[in-house]
């Protein structure tokens, strides 16, 4: 239960694998919003990259897919309050969202060795930027962390735009990665209920 009592605590068998990653209690509507744009995701991916004049392997493609239907779904996933709950649950402090990003350092390892030919500057770099921009965005004041998340992501597109070589069929990445993470995932919103929005909106 968390402080309005709400059961926060995941289900049995599959559906406790799924609300470890979407959080206990998901809407139809929130399942919908995160998976069916994921799965369009993961089909139209490699089939862009297919019109590219790119010779690329049964890997590649297929790491492709995983990795659009993981960002996509998870900028929609982390930011629905189904999510907010669950991921800022009392117990979730700067370790544990430090894990959640380290984690996530694998997809730029990744991308690197199998996408840019062991690029270890676009792993650095990618890297270094997305632990310190969660460090500060951690360590800010509650009431700023989502100007400094914010400002940190306007940074990183202006780095993808200027500093970084595109990376072909994977030009979108780092906008969705950064998006994911410093925004989705890290800012801790307040976690409307569908019942509290409906009361809300009533006359």
């Amino acid at each position: 239960m968390n402080s309005d009592g709400k059961n926060l605590s995941p289900r049995g068998g599959f559906g406790g694998l799924v609300d470890r990653f979407v959080g206990p209690g998901a809407t139809k509507a929130e399942l919908l919003l995160q998976f069916v744009p994921a799965l369009v995701a993961m089909v139209a991916t490699p089939a862009y990259a297919l019109t590219l004049r790119v010779q690329w392997t049964q890997l590649q493609l297929g790491f492709m897919a995983l990795l659009a239907f993981d960002l996509v779904g998870g900028v929609l996933t982390n930011a629905t309050s189904t999510a907010k709950r669950w991921y800022h649950r009392p117990g979730q402090g700067l370790r544990q969202h430090l894990t959640f990003v380290s984690i996530h350092l694998i997809h730029v390892l990744l991308v690197a060795l199998l996408f840019r030919g062991g690029d270890w500057g676009f792993w650095f770099g990618t890297s270094g930027y997305l632990l310190g921009a969660s460090v500060l965005i951690l360590g800010s004041p509650l009431y700023l962390q989502c100007p400094v998340a914010l400002g940190l992501y306007g940074l990183s597109l202006l780095g993808n735009c200027y500093l970084v070589s595109p990376t072909p069929g994977l030009e979108w990445f780092l906008p969705f990665f950064f998006l994911k993470i410093m925004v989705s995932h890290l800012l801790p919103e307040t976690p409307y209920y569908t019942d509290t929005f409906q009361d809300f909106h009533q006359d």
